[in-house]
């Protein structure tokens, strides 16, 4: 199947089609009507999405698993996982859309270790407690006037202080974890040499020589787990790294290419704009406005 049919198929939600700070942020109480986005049933998030449960209880389907979440739970959806929600009109809690773009690589490499099988963690009274109140703080400085010149900066700093809460949590318990499938295996395999890689690699028969397979049989297994293809996976990292060089650098476009291992800096700036949609500069003074 290909990757538009995938997409036709299988809804994907764009964080920036309804947030244009990389972040959405909301309290839903019991009996809160989902908005009709959210009723559509199966769909992939371009973002991660975390939850904070406060109280009752709520069950969502993450890739053919169903979750529970209880009172004091924190739990994520990593990008590209298919999800839907079976019930929740009787849960309060925090919803977190995060842009990848603002998750610390250090952070990512947690959350991105429980590929498919991320459980959701119990926290003690403190820290449920340091995380409700800390979301409160996030709330209200997202829904103030993004004139103000620091506006990004607090927010984007409140969020990453959760998010760091998060990863330790995760990354202090120990679950007892099923024994992934092979393709699930090999899909962490290549995710994280493709981390180390990216820069110097962009052939995706390289990186299924490196892990002693068929290209075939690399694309097949990401199919399976992700929906995408080996090709989709390493222009989606090029373009993470760009991002964040963007963001975080004053690195002109020309000295971004060149670190991502292009030499013509013409074809990366178009590649840019086809995987974004807008181009490397309108990327930045988005983000720095």
């Amino acid at each position: 199947m290909s990757q538009s049919a995938l997409i036709k198929d299988i809804p994907i939600h764009q964080l920036n089609d309804r947030e244009k700070s990389g972040i959405g942020i909301k309290f839903f109480k019991k009996g809160d009507v989902p908005k009709e986005a959210e009723t559509l049933g199966a769909h992939r998030d371009d973002h991660y999405i975390f939850f904070l449960m406060e109280a009752g209880t709520a069950s969502l389907m993450i890739d053919f698993n169903e979750m529970f979440l209880t009172p004091a739970s924190i739990y994520y959806i990593l990008p590209g996982q298919v999800h839907y929600r079976i019930r929740n009109a009787v849960s309060a809690g925090w919803f977190v859309a995060v842009d990848p773009l603002l998750v610390p690589s250090a952070f990512r490499d947690v959350f991105e270790d429980h590929l498919l099988l991320q459980k959701p963690v119990i926290l003690n009274e403190e820290h449920f407690c340091q995380c409700k109140r800390l979301l409160c703080l996030l709330e209200e400085k997202h829904r103030e006037s993004d004139e103000n010149p620091f506006y990004n900066a607090i927010v984007h700093s409140l969020l990453k202080s959760f998010l760091g809460m998060a990863a330790s949590y995760f990354s202090c318990t120990n679950h007892t974890i099923s024994r992934p499938s092979r393709p699930a295996q090999l899909s962490q395999a290549f995710k994280k040499l493709l981390v180390s890689n990216v820069k110097e690699i962009k052939s995706p028969s390289e990186y299924a020589a490196r892990l002693n397979i068929s290209e075939s049989y690399l694309n097949e297994a990401l199919k399976k787990i992700t929906g995408f293809t080996v090709s989709y996976w390493i222009t989606q990292e090029v373009m993470m790294e760009a991002k964040r060089l963007l963001y975080y650098s004053s690195l002109t476009v020309k000295e971004i290419a060149h670190a991502l291992g292009y030499e013509d800096h013409a074809y990366f700036s178009r590649l840019f704009k086809r995987a974004t949609g807008v181009t490397a500069l309108e990327f930045r003074m988005h983000y720095h406005k």
